[in-house]
């Protein structure tokens, strides 16, 4: 059962801007027995509380999240936090250069599989394949 308080609004909204229906009401709306504390959680307390929080702007939000999915590994979460990402703001050479820089910290192989899941999502979005430049030079 799904209550609907103040943080499953807010949280549901900025679901909905970052991943659109498909990423807020239709993954709650599918929830079962096996993911709905799930669901609820990431509702409530991921996007209806911490992502609100004064300290941080959302796009800097996203922009730490895609770093920390990168730096675990997390394939498929990254996709999903590109989008969002894009959504919120970041620019698509903001997220290269933050893929780039994990080669320091994380190694080569999370900056790679950061920059697979650019390359994915930004030829979904369209974003062309030249960012600034920096390749031709």
């Amino acid at each position: 059962m799904v209550v609907h308080d103040e943080l499953y609004e807010i949280g549901i909204r900025q679901r909905r801007h970052m991943f659109g229906p498909a990423g807020a009401e239709d993954q709650v709306e599918h929830t079962s027995d096996l993911n709905d504390k799930l669901q609820d959680f990431v509702t409530r307390t991921c996007f209806g509380d911490i992502w609100q929080r004064a300290g941080l702007s959302i796009t800097d939000r996203s922009k730490v999240t895609f770093a920390m999915l990168v730096a675990a590994g997390h394939t498929h979460e990254m996709r999903v936090h590109v989008r969002g990402a894009l959504e919120n703001g970041v620019s698509p050479v903001e997220l290269r250069e933050i893929a780039l820089h994990s080669v320091l910290y994380c190694g080569i192989p999370a900056a790679n599989e950061g920059l697979r899941a650019l390359d994915e999502v930004f030829a979904e979005k369209n974003v062309g394949p030249l960012l600034d430049g920096e390749a031709a030079r």
